[in-house]
């Protein structure tokens, strides 16, 4: 069974790389909180 990929909204693309340019929050912590991988906070 495969799984369907999560489609972001470009709103939730927007808040997650303005927390992570902030810098206030570990990678670790974006990443638990937006429910995505760090690798792709990186990116």
């Amino acid at each position: 069974m495969s799984r369907k990929r999560r489609a972001h909204s470009p709103c939730f693309k927007l808040k997650a790389a303005l927390a992570a340019i902030k810098g206030d929050e570990t990678l670790g912590e974006l990443s638990r909180r937006y429910q995505i991988n760090a690798n792709l906070i990186v990116k």
